[in-house]
Parts: C-alpha cells; sequence; structure tokens
C-alpha cells in the first residue's frame, strides 16, 4: 500500500506493537499529528513540557521492559527532550525518540525552529538517524527499535524533516533488520564460566553486587536462585533493587554513598567479589584505590565496553546475565554445589556487622521525619506499590527504606540524577499499569521542576499518589554544605513564605492536596490516600528541615569510612 511518511510512522508503531506514544506538537511534526488524529490504535498522550514526555515514556519503559515512544517537534521540542534522553541513556532505558526537522532542502540554512539534533543528542543516544529518503524511513524505524532494545538497551532518535513525511510510498512492515557491524550476540567461553564457579567454592568471603542489568536482562529469578544455592550475600545498587528480594536475609541492603554499613563492610572485607549487571559507578565505589582491597573480581556484563572500564577485574564474562548466571547454576548443581558451612565465619561477621543498626533514627521531637513516612508507606501498600522518586535526599529515603522484593517496582534516576523525573515518569508507570498503586517521593524542589504534568494527570485520571517530603531546603545539597562547607548554605533554601501552597495548588489542577504536620497523622493521611483509589492526591508532608541521609561515604574516602552519624 502507499502511505505518507505520516502516515508509515504512524502504521509501523501500531506494528511494532507501540500502544502509547507520549508527546507534544508542534510545525515540523503536523503531518505525524495529523496520521495519529485519524487512527485509533495508537494512543498518545498530550504531556505539557518536552521533557514530561521523554521522562513518561522512561517510566513505561522501566516498569514493563517495554521501549518507551517519543514524539516532539524540531528546535525547542527536540531541546526539551534531551535531559530526557540523557537520563535514559545513563540508565540503559530502551525508547525511540522521533524528532520532527525543517525540511530538507532548508536544513542548514537557519530555518525556524531548526536545531542540529543528531549533532546535540550523540552523546547522549545509543545512537541517532537522520532520515531524508522517505523510502529508508521503515528500514530506519525498525532498526531504531532493534537498537533501542536489544544488547545494553539504550534511547534511539529518529531525526525526520517534515517534507519527509508528508512525501509518498509503498509501505510494509518489516519483521527483522540485518544492522551490518551491529552484534549484540555474546556467548561466553565454557571455561569461562567453569572459573567464575571455581573461583565462588574456592572462595571464603564471596559477594554478589547487582546492579541494573538484573532488572533490565530480566534475571532476577536466576540471581535469586544462584545467591541462595551458594549462600552468597547479595548488595544491590540503587539501579538494581529489587533484582534480589530485600525481606530475603541473605540480602545486605544497597551499597554506596549512602548504601548500608553491612552491605560496604561486606564490600571493603570481601575475598571474590562477583558483579552481575554493574558499572562499578563512582557513588558504588568510593576512593577506587581503596575499593575492595582483598578481592579477586568477577565481572558478568552484556556491554564489553563496561568491562574493566572503572575497575580492573580479573575474570570478564560477555554475555546476557540471564543465560550466564543460569550456566552457573548448572554447572553448580552438577559440581555438587558450595559446602554450605563453608561461609559460617563470613556470615558471623557479616551479622556482627548488621548490629550497628545503621538505618535506625530518633523519631522523635514532635516533627515528621521523612524515614518514618517511607516506613509507613511501605506498610499501608504492603511493599506491593511502584515507587518513583524524584532526585535528593527524599530518593536515598526511599531507597533505604521501602523493601523492594520484586523487580521493577523501584524506579529513579539513577545515572544522571534528574530532579523532575518523578511525577512524569510515573505517570508512564501508571499507562503501562492502570490497576496498580503507583506513588512518587519527591521534594518541594524537584517536585516543582515538572509539576505543570500534573494536568496531564487530571486529562487522564491517573490516580498517582504523590508523597512530597517538603524540608524547605534543596534538602542534598544543604547536607553536603553542613558536611563540607561549615553549614554555609548558599542558593538552598526554599523560604516557606516563597513556596506555593502545595495543597491549593494541586486543587487548582483538580486533585486532592493534603498537608500533614503532625507525626501522629502521617499513617491514617497515607491510608486516607490510598484509599481514594480514582484521584490523585498530594500529601505534603511538612518534614524536619535539617534530616540528613545517614550512612555516608565522604568523598575520596573508601566504603569501610562512612559517616554514621
Amino acid at each position: 500500500m502507499e502511505l505518507t511518511g505520516a502516515e508509515i510512522i504512524t502504521r509501523f508503531l501500531k506494528d511494532e506493537g507501540v500502544e502509547y506514544v507520549f508527546g507534544y506538537p508542534g510545525g515540523a511534526v503536523l503531518h505525524i499529528y495529523d496520521a495519529l488524529y485519524r487512527q485509533s490504535d495508537v494512543k498518545h498522550v498530550l504531556t505539557r513540557h518536552e521533557q514530561g514526555a521523554v521522562h513518561a515514556a522512561d517510566g513505561y519503559a522501566r516498569s514493563n521492559g517495554k521501549p518507551g515512544v517519543v514524539l516532539v517537534t524540531s528546535g525547542p521540542g527536540a531541546t526539551n527532550a534531551v535531559t530526557g534522553i540523557a537520563t535514559a541513556y545513563m540508565d540503559s532505558i530502551p525508547m525511540v525518540v522521533i524528532t520532527g526537522q525543517v525540511p530538507t532542502p532548508l536544513i542548514g540554512n537557519d530555518a525556524f525552529q531548526e536545531v542540529d539534533t543528531v549533532g546535540i543528542t550523540r552523546s547522549c543516544v545509543k545512537h541517532n538517524f537522520l532520515v531524508t529518503d522517505i523510502n529508508s524511513l521503515v528500514c530506519t524505524l525498525k532498526k531504531a527499535f532493534t537498537i533501542a532494545t536489544t544488547g545494553r538497551p539504550g534511547p534511539v532518535v529518529v531525526d525526520v524533516p517534515k517534507d519527509v513525511t508528508g512525501f509518498s510510498t509503498n509501505y510494509s512492515y518489516l519483521e527483522s533488520v540485518e544492522i551490518r557491524s551491529y552484534t549484540q550476540r555474546y556467548d561466553p567461553p565454557a571455561e569461562q564460566i567453569k572459573a567464575a564457579v571455581e573461583m565462588v567454592m574456592e572462595s571464603e568471603r564471596p559477594i554478589l553486587y547487582t546492579g541494573g542489568g538484573v532488572i533490565l536482562g530480566n534475571a532476577s529469578i536466576e540471581l535469586t536462585e544462584f545467591a541462595r544455592m551458594a549462600r552468597i550475600p547479595v548488595t544491590n545498587t540503587s539501579m538494581g533493587l529489587g533484582g534480589y528480594p530485600a525481606t530475603d536475609p541473605q540480602f545486605v541492603g544497597m551499597l554506596g554513598m549512602h548504601g548500608n554499613y553491612e552491605a560496604n563492610m561486606a564490600m571493603h572485607n570481601t575475598d571474590l567479589l562477583i558483579a552481575v549487571g554493574a558499572r562499578f559507578d563512582d557513588r558504588v565505589t568510593g576512593n577506587i584505590e581503596k575499593f575492595c582491597p582483598q578481592a579477586r573480581i568477577i565481572h558478568i556484563d552484556v556491554d564489553p565496553s563496561s568491562i574493566s572500564k572503572n575497575v580492573q577485574v580479573d575474570l570478564p564474562i560477555v554475555g546476557c546475565v540471564k543465560e550466564v548466571l543460569a550456566d552457573m547454576i548448572n554447572l553448580l548443581q552438577q559440581s555438587g554445589g558450595v559446602d554450605r558451612e563453608r561461609f559460617n565465619r563470613w556470615w558471623s561477621d557479616i551479622e556482627e556487622w548488621r548490629t550497628e543498626d545503621c538505618l535506625s533514627y530518633d523519631n522523635g521531637g514532635g516533627v515528621i521525619h521523612p524515614q518514618y513516612v517511607l516506613q509507613q508507606l511501605y506498610e499501608v501498600t504492603h511493599g506491593d506499590a511502584y515507587v518513583v522518586s524524584d532526585v535528593g535526599q527524599h530518593q536515598m529515603f526511599a531507597a533505604q527504606y521501602y523493601k523492594f522484593d520484586q523487580p521493577r517496582r523501584w524506579i529513579n534516576s539513577g545515572g544522571l540524577g534528574t530532579m523532575g523525573f518523578g511525577l512524569p515518569a510515573a505517570m508512564g508507570a501508571q499507562f503501562a499499569h492502570p490497576d496498580a498503586t503507583v506513588c512518587t517521593v519527591t521534594g518541594d524542589g524537584s517536585i516543582q521542576m515538572n509539576i505543570q504534568e500534573l494536568a496531564t494527570c487530571k486529562q487522564f485520571g491517573l490516580p498517582i499518589k504523590v508523597i512530597n517530603l517538603n524540608n524547605g531546603y534543596l534538602g542534598m545539597v544543604r547536607q553536603w554544605q553542613e558536611f563540607f562547607y561549615e553549614r554555609r548554605y548558599s542558593e538552598v533554601t526554599l523560604q516557606a513564605q516563597d513556596q506555593p501552597n502545595f495543597v491549593k495548588l494541586a486543587e487548582s489542577y483538580g486533585h486532592v492536596g493534603m498537608q500533614i504536620v503532625n507525626p501522629d497523622d502521617v499513617r491514617p493521611a497515607l491510608e486516607e490516600a490510598m484509599a481514594m483509589k480514582e484521584r490523585l492526591v498530594f500529601m505534603d508532608f511538612v518534614t524536619n528541615p535539617e534530616e540528613n541521609v545517614y550512612p555516608m561515604v565522604p568523598a575520596g574516602a573508601g566504603l569501610n569510612e562512612m559517616i554514621l552519624v
């Protein structure tokens, strides 16, 4: 059949199985929006800002594993999307972003709303394309989805000039596509798997350090089986939370800058570090020269460029983490397994570190402590919510005090640390799981960066529960200024008289607003909000203004050099 470029895009998205497109219209994409109007298979979600559109697609992808899809116009439409694209890139989230471009004869002429989208996004995408020939449009779109979703996932930008969307050509869907020099299938030699299992059986103090690759690679079941079979303690990065059940006795908590004492001490004292789908981020390693000084390191990752990038490893294994772990399980079974008594002394050390009770806090003073809000949220939701966070102290409190037993329930901007991510990403998660409880944990600084998306929530009836931990500061920056800048609080104070009335603001968008100032009202407020299944509820918790996140590993310190109080 013969279709216009715009019709090809919408038809291709349908044939690719895309359910939602998140976007914002403009001149360069009007043909595409007209084509969307004339069909009903692909649903469009009109956000109130292009950054919100990309974050929404991101939250959709993180929560269900399907690629998020975005449509924005040229110029400022594309540049507004860059922060969201970079956020997805840093956390390896599958996404296809279709951007409009000025007509091909005008490219390079400084035309109205023209920017070099390919050049601007080159450093923060897995790949990008500029389509100048309508006959290559289908192939390019298929390449984009293939690249975005295979190997180590990531965002792909497809820049389409307006005239290309108006031209016509024959359309037929491509089931698959060959991409020269793009190989994403790695079969590690059996000798490497055998060597890894032998290293486990020889070790005395092993630990599994697992990251977002376990979530993205759908390897949670295999990780759990392997850890339990070998009786090895497990620690997750922030991106890996939920990859191993947080309520399991073998879980020692999150590691890193704000990681648990027992997790960081186990990492520092291990003799065998098994890294699975993790990238040795600086927030995890602390001072590289002090990182795991006694350990041999096995690194399993689908991305060969991540191995020995930050930390030199002893045994690299390039492959899908799900398949590698399954092979290790089989080999461990064939070998008779690990002597379960072998690690008794190691577990004794870990139990001793646990007695530090590093997440305990003083819940008195007649003020609301953010830790308490997160603990009550966990209890009220029975640990069964999708929890989406913004970036800051509230993010770390959520990671520390909400126990994630399942993958894809914890959604946060890990690599880029993007304030304003929470609310639009929660929208995407709610679209992906319309009957689920979706909560966004935010702060009075972060929420105002994309608060306009409350209008989108109203339009589509999204019953998100907003937990705003309002401390009157840009909390994480204030904490650093307290510790390292002698309390010189430079430009972090959000004066109460200058802040909006969040209750009235939520109500002005048509939602339910609550303000909670008394600790005794925290749980009742959460219960009341969760009972409103059809409404977005904005809960403004006025919290202790100078609460700090502990433990904390200062910059330049080792994981064993934590500030605990």
